[in-house]
């Protein structure tokens, strides 16, 4: 709740822009939503302050919403929407009046009074995402008395009153016996195994939007509803409140013990937030989403939780946490029945054990009073929990055990190279090695064909290394190479690189660690392949090199787009050179299984590279060639071999737990003319061009107006690699008018990428009822017969805004887990990645359960604007406009959409 000073804030500050000659008679500030996403808006005012009247006498002054305002805005300036107030005032004439007229802030309040002001409901909407900028002009109500008119300072405020939305609860999970550890079975087909008849439920508050990281926000609540649903159709059985009474701030762990359960019923559990405010006399409750369900059935006598020991090295949390091992390490334990589940003559019904990591799949082994396991291995360093549950002679799995402990960080790369050190044509000719094991490996860059480019993953102030892109067959020379080798290629090791790949008719290397004759390993793309390539080299010789290799699953990568690949080479951590293996990774996934080395060749012996890293060129036959043609960026070697889900967390390129991004396509239709939208960065993307009729780059409205039968743009795409992370979001204007002619169920694209007769993604509005219109993320992915084999959306919960510009983003993340389940046996469940968000505004809408994208897909051909593709036919038009859309590599978060998406206005 938030109420008097503590509810009210500046969310906006608003540069002025003058339109008219000689006196200022209309002037526009525009705001931004940043600030106030995820607030639920009370109360709004609008002051600016009036520094000049053309006399003493007062006349009324009209705050009007009208659309937004851009570089080509011109005279008599943009469409009038709605007027959002009127005052009567006269102000900053001085000591020319009498009494004086002093500068004075004018403030802009809803009258109950006067049902024709709108301030408070349109800055609610504002908040609510669905409108991309909000633009209110200050002009006089009669523009003919050249007496009414004024000027007004150029920084005006937009004060409001707020409360806090609520956010799904995060945390929501049963605890199923006598335990503190919550659990989430997602299946009704495997849930989660109750031995108390009264089990304690928890959720863990959220506001909406996390204002300010740490801080306590929002005055909460939350509620639990239990269901049964092995004695009829699912029904409500109970439901409680915590705290009860009263609220707590976000963040906070909600607990409660629910009342008795029938034993052997089956029931499941879901939760929301409740957010509660009060202000100027009145009170209200805004309720979140529910989460999901989670699954669990009361068996009083089914197995209690096992009793878990630790062997070595990792050691159970408690007042202290201490991290042992590291990822990869395997651990030792031993699992032993519940004393409840041995009786007096020490025997027990226990005949196997399932245990799990938290990102591992679950496994079983045999046993009844004593097992030892020891190769529990995580992943990742970091808290890691253990679960393990117990079968008895009933073949029934009883309630988990946990055992918290904590995996020391991983020892860090030999080497990295961010490719950040300078600027194109700066000279500069040495890329720093950062890394901090080991000794340092500065690499050199050779030939006028290598430098730097401003093209780098990390975004904006980023370079990158630029090597032979737009250079002759000839003079393609160009690389870089460390003096000395980086890495011991006899042992086990990894290599990881950004590859930005423009040309495919020739081989390219990307990464290589020469001998005398030969490259022990190279990680390149193969023209004969048309696929990404790893491979080693049998020996170090000039003549008959036997080479083993890891091929990539898809061929034809794109072009022109950055691509995450990682080769890691694994010996086992043994000398025996039969289970030798190398595993190729394209945007964090790994292609295949791993290749055992000695069955590709018998000849095949590890050895070790004398000769410094080669960036962009290997060495074949004696002689150096196959250089890359393209961008390299943020480059690492490791002396040992990465697990996949370190190769995950390395893929996501992040730095403070944030993922980096690049925008890689920015087509701005408010800057265009003709019969093209331009395209503004300095990638190679096309500019979208026009259809011959139904689309028109509209002047006055500065924007891509679209007629919804025929008109579109497009141009050849992709413009990024879609098998890994991206981001997209346009800023869009549906037509009121004629969306209502449309059918319900008609669907219109905003903007997609083709593949087939599909969309590999797409941003649709949908039109599911009469005078009801929703966003959607979609993903889809076909087989080569070109019929759909999985697909994935996110749905706005909120309904979409008519007649005004909305920025609606899709992101796919394509290193975000989720639990699959199987649908032909709902116990059999397994971690997958990428997973799919929408934003409306700024604010994340729910999506979990359908937006689980596992398929690396992309789409060729076509990307289009105001037109889609989907069921094998084109067409689902856009009736309304569009101002701009954008690409990014690398999914953004929520924070991320805010700042990056949702931008203050630029200063005309």
């Amino acid at each position: 709740m938030f109420d008097g000073d503590k509810g009210v804030g500046k969310c906006g500050n608003a540069d002025g822009y003058y339109c008219g000659g000689g006196y200022v008679d209309r002037m526009y500030f525009e705001f931004a939503p940043t600030k106030l996403a995820g607030k639920y808006v009370l109360d709004a005012t609008f002051r600016a302050k009036e520094t000049w009247s053309f006399n003493c006498d007062a006349h009324w002054v009209d705050l009007v919403r009208t659309d937004n305002i851009s570089e080509g805005t011109s005279w008599p300036g943009p469409k009038q929407l709605d007027l959002m107030g009127d005052r009567y005032v006269s102000a900053g004439r001085g000591t020319l009046c009498s009494p004086d007229q002093p500068d004075a802030w004018i403030e802009f309040n809803d009258n109950p009074d006067e049902t024709d002001e709108n301030l408070k409901n349109t800055v609610r909407s504002f908040a609510d995402g669905k409108m991309s900028r909000l633009t209110l002009m200050l002009r006089a109500k009669d523009e003919s008395d050249a007496r009414a008119w004024k000027r007004f300072d150029d920084g005006a405020e937009l004060q409001v009153t707020f409360a806090y939305k609520p956010g799904v609860p995060s945390s929501v999970g049963v605890i199923p016996g006598n335990l503190t550890t919550a659990s989430c079975y997602k299946s009704s087909s495997d849930p989660l195994i109750v031995t108390r008849k009264d089990p304690m439920v928890q959720a863990r508050v959220q506001t909406l939007v996390e204002a300010h990281m740490g801080d306590e926000e929002g005055s909460l609540q939350a509620e639990f509803v239990v269901e049964r649903g092995d004695d009829a159709s699912w029904h409500q059985v109970w439901t409680g409140y915590m705290p009860n009474p009263g609220w707590d701030p976000d963040e906070t762990l909600e607990k409660m013990r629910m009342s008795d359960r029938a034993d052997g019923g089956l029931y499941r559990y879901k939760a929301r937030t409740q957010s509660h405010w009060s202000y100027a006399g009145k009170s209200g409750d805004l309720w979140s989403s529910y989460s999901s369900w989670c699954y669990f059935k009361v068996d009083s006598s089914a197995p209690k939780e096992p009793r878990i020991t630790a062997g070595s090295p990792y050691t159970e949390c408690g007042t202290t946490c201490e991290g042992n091992g590291g990822p990869g390490v395997p651990g030792s334990f031993t699992f032993q029945p519940n004393t409840a589940d041995i009786d007096a003559s020490g025997h027990t019904d226990i005949t196997a054990y399932e245990w799990k990591l938290l990102s591992t799949p679950a496994r079983q082994v045999t046993g009844g009073l004593k097992v030892d396991v020891k190769d529990v291995t995580p992943p990742l360093s970091g808290t890691q929990v253990l679960s393990v549950r117990a079968k008895d002679v009933y073949n029934r799995w009883g309630t988990p055990q946990e055992f918290i402990f904590k995996v020391a960080p991983a020892q860090g790369p030999v080497g990295r190279w961010h490719f950040d050190d300078a600027a194109p044509n700066s000279g500069v000719t040495v890329a720093k090695d950062t890394a901090s094991e080991g000794t340092r490996h500065d690499a050199t860059l050779y030939t006028t064909h290598a430098g730097w480019s401003t093209l780098g993953r990390r975004g904006d102030n980023d370079y990158s290394l630029y090597l032979n892109d737009g250079s002759t067959d000839t003079e393609r020379d160009g690389y870089a190479a460390t003096s000395a080798p980086a890495v011991n290629t006899k042992d086990s090791f990894t290599v990881s690189a950004w590859a930005y790949l423009a040309d495919a008719s020739q081989t390219h290397v990307v990464l290589s660690a020469p001998g005398t004759n030969a490259s022990a390993f190279t990680l390149y793309y193969s023209a004969s392949y048309k696929k990404w390539v790893f491979n080693r080299t049998a020996a170090d010789v000039k003549d008959g090199a036997v080479y083993l290799r890891a091929i990539a699953d898809a061929a034809s990568p794109p072009l022109n787009v950055w691509t995450h690949l990682t080769a890691v080479f694994d010996t086992k951590n043994d000398t025996d050179k039969t289970n030798d293996t190398i595993q190729l990774f394209v945007n964090g996934r790994p292609q295949g299984q791993p290749t055992v080395l000695n069955a590709q060749s018998a000849d095949y012996q590890p050895w070790t590279s004398t000769a410094g890293l080669q960036f962009g060129r290997s060495l074949v036959g004696g002689t150096y060639g196959e250089h890359f043609r393209g961008r390299l960026d943020e480059l690492a070697v490791w002396q040992y071999a990465l697990s996949p889900a370190q190769v995950a967390q390395e893929t996501q390129l992040t730095q403070d737990g944030i993922a980096a991004n690049e925008l890689v396509a920015n087509w701005d239709a408010t800057s265009s003319t003709g019969t093209q939208v331009k395209e503004l960065t300095p990638y190679p993307a096309p500019a979208l061009s026009l259809s011959s009729a139904g689309a028109v780059l509209d002047l006055d409205n500065n924007a891509l107006v679209l007629d919804g039968t025929s008109g579109y743009a497009s141009a050849t795409g992709p413009v990024t690699d879609e098998t890994g992370s991206f981001t997209v979001s346009a800023r869009a204007r549906l037509d009121a008018d004629k969306l209502a002619a449309k059918p319900v169920g008609y669907q219109a694209q905003v903007a997609g990428q083709a593949i087939g007769g599909e969309s590999s993604w797409a941003l649709w509005v949908v039109k599911p009822a009469t005078d009801t219109y929703q966003w959607k993320f979609t993903r889809s992915a076909v087989g080569a017969d070109g019929k759909v084999t999985q697909s994935a959306e996110v749905a706005a919960g909120d309904l979409a805004e008519l007649n005004t510009g909305v920025d609606v983003t899709g992101v796919f993340d394509a290193q975000e887990t989720w639990q699959w389940t199987d649908p032909a046996d709902g116990s059999k469940t397994e971690d997958r990645m990428g997973r799919l968000h929408l934003y409306v505004g700024g604010i994340e809408q729910p999506g979990e359960d359908a937006s689980g994208f596992s398929a690396a897909q992309q789409g060729t051909g076509t990307l289009s604007a105001g037109r889609g593709t989907a069921g094998g036919s084109t067409g689902y038009y856009l009736p309304g406009s569009l101002e701009s859309l954008r690409v990014w590599t690398g999914a953004m978060a929520a924070d991320q959409v805010r700042s990056q998406v949702l931008e203050a206005p630029d200063t005309v």
